[in-house]
C-alpha cells in the first residue's frame, strides 16, 4: 500500500474535501483489503460504497457512489477510507490474511455441501431477499425462452410500487429503485448476447415506455434513472447492431421516439444508428424528419432533429431553412444563421442575415446584444467604422445603459468622432432624465456615464439635479474628495449615519472605511479637531459594538 499516503489523498481530493473527510473517520465501517484495493462503507447523507485502488508505485485512484464521486471526483468519503487505512497500517497484513482466509473457508464450506443442501440454502436466501428472487426469476425465464415471462419480470423490476410512498418514490429510496431497474437493462443485454437480439429490441422499447412513466413519480435528484435510461438506450443500440432490423421500420421508430416524450430520459441519438440503418435507412430517416418538421415547423424536437441531420450531411441550406421558418423577434435566430454561414465560408450572406436581424427586430431595446456585437465587429473588420457607430448609436438610444454607452464610445473613438457623438448621447440621457422623476433610471445612468468619462463636476451637478443612489454618491465623493472635500464630507457623514444604526462585521468594515474618508476630508479642510470630536461622540454611542471598537482601534480612529 506504498502509494496510499496522506499527501496523495490531499493532492487528489483538494484541501476542502480532505478537511471534510477528517470528519467522517468514525463513519467508516466494513473495511476489506485485497491485492491493491480497499473497500468499505461510509455513512454520510446515505450509505456509500467506496473503493481505493493502487496502480503501481505511487499511483492511487478511488471510486465512490455518492453524487460528487459519481462525477469523477475524489470525494471526502474516499479521504475518510484512506485515512482510516493509514491509521491501521500496522494491522493491514493481518486484516488481508484474515479476509483471504474467510473467502477460502466459505468456498470450502460451499464446495462440501450436497446439491440438496445448496438448494436449501439458496431457497432460504430467496425467501429473505426479494431482489435476488427477481434476478433469478428473470434468468430462469431467459433460460427457458419464455419471452412472456421475461416481459413480466421486467415489468416487475420497473414497477415503483414496492418503493413508493403515497404513490411516489422519495429521494431516500430512488437509488434502490434505480438499482432494481438496472437489473432489467442487464437482462435485456443478456438476451442480445444469448442470440435473442430481436426479443431484446422489443423489450428495450417496452422498458423505455415503462421507465418514462416511472420517472414522473420518482425523486431522481441525483440522476440515477438518467443513467438507467442511458444504459437502456445503449442496450437497444447493441441489439439493433446484432439483429439488423428492417431499416425503414427502425427509422420510423427512431423518429417517433425522438419526437415523443421518452427521449428526455434515454437520449437516443438517431445518428448513432447510421451503421445499422445504412443508406436506405438514413434516406428514410431524413424523409420522415422532413415530413414531421413540415407539420410542425416551430416544434423544438422537430427543429433539433432536422438541424442535426442537416449538419451531419453538411447541408447548410437546410439548416438555414429550418431556422428561417421560426425566427426569434429579438434577432437571435438571425445570428445563429449568420454564424452557420460563416462556418460554411459564406461571409457575405452571413452579413446580410445579421443586418436583416437588426431591421426585423424592430424594438432595439430587446434585440440580442450578441447580434449587435457581431454586426459591429463585421463592420469594423471591413473598415465600415461609420456603420458600426450608427448601429451602436441606435442601440444606445434604445437601451440607454452604461454598457451601451461604453460600446458606443469605443466605436466612435475608433472612427475618430467621439466628441460629436458624445454630445448627442448625453443629450439622449438628459432627455430621459427630464422625463422621469428624480432618482429614476435615466438620471442614475447619466451619473454613471459622466463618472465613467471622469467628468466628476458634471456628474456631481447631475446627481444634485436629477438624483443619485448611495453607490453613486459614494463614488462621487471618492472621486471628488481632492477638489471638493466639503461636499464629499457631507456625503460620507450621511452614509455613516445610516450604518451606525446597523450591526454586523460587514457593516462595521464599511463604517470604518467611511471614517477614514471623513478623516481625510477634515485633514484637507484643516479641521482635525472636528473629526476628533465626531469620533469621540461616535465611540460613546457605539461602545457596545465591541467588534466595531476593535476595528476602529486597528485603524487608529
Amino acid at each position: 500500500m506504498g502509494g496510499l499516503t496522506e499527501a496523495n489523498l490531499k493532492s487528489l481530493s483538494g484541501v476542502r474535501s480532505f478537511e471534510r473527510g477528517l470528519g467522517y473517520l468514525d463513519a467508516v465501517s466494513g473495511v476489506e483489503i485485497g491485492d491493491g484495493w480497499v473497500t468499505a462503507t461510509v455513512h454520510g447523507t446515505e450509505r456509500y460504497e467506496v473503493e481505493l485502488t493502487l496502480h503501481g508505485p505511487g499511483g492511487l485512484s478511488g471510486e465512490c457512489d455518492c453524487p460528487y464521486g459519481l462525477e469523477g471526483n475524489f470525494c471526502k468519503h474516499l479521504v475518510a477510507l484512506g485515512l482510516t487505512v493509514l491509521a491501521q497500517r500496522e494491522s493491514l497484513p493481518r486484516q488481508r490474511k484474515a479476509a483471504q482466509d474467510r473467502v477460502q473457508d466459505l468456498d470450502a464450506w460451499l464446495s462440501a455441501l450436497s446439491k440438496d443442501e445448496l438448494l436449501a440454502l439458496l431457497r432460504e436466501q430467496i425467501a429473505d431477499d426479494r431482489q435476488l428472487r427477481r434476478r433469478l426469476e428473470l434468468r430462469a425465464a431467459c433460460a427457458r425462452d419464455d419471452l412472456a415471462g421475461v416481459r413480466a419480470r421486467i415489468h416487475e423490476l420497473l414497477d415503483i410500487g414496492p418503493f413508493a410512498r403515497c404513490g411516489c418514490v422519495e429521494y431516500a429510496d430512488a437509488r434502490a429503485y434505480a438499482d432494481q431497474a438496472g437489473q432489467a437493462v442487464s437482462a435485456i443485454g443478456a438476451l442480445t448476447r444469448s442470440g435473442r437480439a430481436a426479443d431484446a429490441i422489443t423489450l428495450a422499447r417496452s422498458a423505455m415506455k415503462l421507465l418514462a412513466e416511472a420517472v414522473e413519480s420518482v425523486d431522481d435528484s441525483d440522476g440515477w434513472l438518467g443513467q438507467v435510461g442511458s444504459a437502456l438506450a445503449d442496450a437497444h443500440l447493441d441489439a439493433c447492431r446484432t439483429e439488423r432490423p428492417a431499416p425503414e421500420g427502425l427509422a420510423r421508430w427512431l423518429v417517433g421516439h425522438v419526437l415523443g416524450d421518452l427521449d428526455d430520459l434515454t437520449g437516443v441519438d438517431p445518428l448513432d444508428y447510421e451503421d445499422v440503418l445504412g443508406e436506405r435507412g438514413m434516406s428514410a430517416l431524413r424523409k420522415l424528419a422532413i415530413e414531421a418538421w413540415r407539420c410542425n415547423r416551430t416544434g423544438w424536437a422537430e427543429k433539433d432533429l432536422m438541424e442535426r441531420l442537416a449538419k451531419a450531411g453538411g447541408d447548410i441550406d437546410t439548416i438555414i431553412a429550418v431556422h428561417a421558418a421560426d425566427l426569434a423577434p429579438n434577432g437571435h435566430t438571425h445570428l445563429v444563421v449568420a454564424r452557420e454561414l460563416d462556418n460554411a465560408r459564406r461571409p457575405d450572406e452571413a452579413l446580410r442575415w445579421a443586418e436583416r436581424g437588426m431591421l426585423e427586430a424592430g424594438d432595439l431595446s430587446i434585440v440580442d446584444t450578441a447580434l449587435v456585437d457581431y454586426l459591429c465587429d463585421r463592420y469594423a473588420q471591413a473598415g465600415r467604422l461609420s456603420d458600426a457607430v450608427a448601429v451602436r448609436r441606435d442601440h444606445f438610444g434604445a437601451r440607454c445603459s452604461l454598457l451601451a454607452y461604453q460600446q458606443l464610445r469605443a466605436a466612435a473613438r475608433a472612427a475618430d468622432c467621439w466628441s460629436t457623438v458624445r454630445e448627442g448621447a448625453l443629450a439622449v440621457l438628459r432627455a430621459e432624465a427630464g422625463r422621469r422623476h428624480v432618482g429614476w433610471y435615466g438620471g442614475q445612468v447619466l451619473v454613471d456615464v459622466l463618472l465613467d468619462d471622469k467628468d466628476v463636476d458634471a456628474a456631481w451637478r447631475t446627481a444634485t439635479e436629477t438624483g443619485a443612489d448611495d453607490r453613486q454618491w459614494l463614488t462621487l465623493a471618492d472621486q471628488g474628495r481632492a477638489t471638493r472635500p466639503a461636499d464629499s464630507l457631507g456625503v460620507y457623514l450621511r452614509l455613516a449615519e445610516s450604518l451606525t444604526k446597523q450591526t454586523g462585521n460587514a457593516v462595521y468594515e464599511q463604517l470604518v472605511g467611511l471614517l477614514q474618508s471623513i478623516r481625510d476630508c477634515h485633514r484637507r479642510l484643516g479641521t482635525p479637531d472636528e473629526f476628533t470630536a465626531y469620533v469621540t461622540a461616535l465611540r460613546t454611542t457605539q461602545k457596545r459594538k465591541r467588534n466595531l471598537m476593535r476595528l476602529m482601534d486597528e485603524h487608529d480612529l
